[in-house]
Formats: structure tokens, C-alpha cells, sequence
């Protein structure tokens, strides 16, 4: 019986040609690269989180957020989902820097290393890149499998 959802943050920072990924050295999704992110706590908004998390794991703040994506994570014999709201960052203040969680590193758009990420990424990362919004729906096995899957282009998110 699944119970409750877990409310988690995912910002990508875009420039013209490249993306920022992080690459995550501890915990949940240790070794794959990412953005960055993480739960909202008690009293923030989920962008107030978003922004939060942006800062204490990559050292960067964005004047704009834009909200492109909500997608909701099922690992299968875990009765928690995963609530991620994605924001897209088109510009930044400061320098990415590597916190004791994430390792920065630019991308080239068409040198992303979606065999390192979440199995997902792949899926809806396109939608991203190319201002669209979108819902899914992933159910896991373990971290790597999808058992199955719902991604749909929204007006609206």
C-alpha cells in the first residue's frame, strides 16, 4: 500500500550548447550525475527549496526559475513516492563549486552521459533542453530498472 510522497527539488542549469550536471557523492543516487536538488523543508516553498539546494550544492543562486517539470518516482517494495518538482535556470550568479554532496561539471548538450544518470533522465531530458513542460510517472526496480513509465508534454505544470 503506497502511503506518502516525499516533496524533492531538481534544478538544471542551461546555457546556449551545454548543461550543468552534478556529479552526487554520498547518499540516495550516489555516483550518477544529476542536477541539484533535494527535499523541501517545513516552512519553504518548493522553490524556496530548489533555490536552497542550488546554493549549498553548487554554490550558485539564479535570479529565475522556471518550473518545466513534475515527475513522481515509484521504487518498487518501498511504500514512499517521490514528489520531484524540475526547474530550469537559464542564467547564474557565481561559480560552480563542489560541495561535500555534488561535483560540478559542464556538459555539452550532445555529450550528456545519460549511462551515468537515472535511467529516466534520457526520456525527459529532451523536453528540457527544448523549453517544453511535462508530468511523468517512473516506477523503479532498484535504481537502474524501469519497470514502467508515463511522460506527457503539458501546457502547463
Amino acid at each position: 500500500m503506497l502511503s506518502s510522497s516525499k516533496l524533492l527539488t531538481l534544478v538544471l542549469v542551461v546555457q546556449p550548447g551545454r548543461v550543468l550536471l552534478g556529479l552526487k557523492k554520498r547518499g540516495f543516487g550516489a555516483g550518477k550525475w544529476n542536477g541539484f536538488g533535494g527535499k523541501v523543508e517545513p516552512g519553504e516553498t518548493i522553490e524556496e527549496g530548489a533555490r536552497r539546494e542550488l546554493l549549498e550544492e553548487s554554490g550558485l543562486t539564479v535570479d529565475a526559475l522556471q518550473k518545466v517539470g513534475n515527475i513522481t518516482f515509484e521504487f518498487a517494495g518501498e511504500p514512499q513516492l517521490l514528489d520531484v518538482h524540475v526547474f530550469r535556470a537559464d542564467a547564474f550568479n557565481g561559480e560552480p563549486t563542489e560541495s561535500e554532496e555534488m561535483r560540478p561539471q559542464w556538459f555539452p548538450c550532445d555529450q550528456i552521459p545519460f549511462s551515468q544518470m537515472w535511467a529516466d533522465d534520457i526520456l525527459w531530458f529532451p523536453l528540457l533542453l527544448q523549453k517544453k513542460k511535462f508530468v511523468g510517472y517512473f516506477k523503479f526496480q532498484g535504481h537502474d530498472v524501469i519497470l514502467s513509465h508515463t511522460l506527457e508534454e503539458v501546457e502547463e505544470v
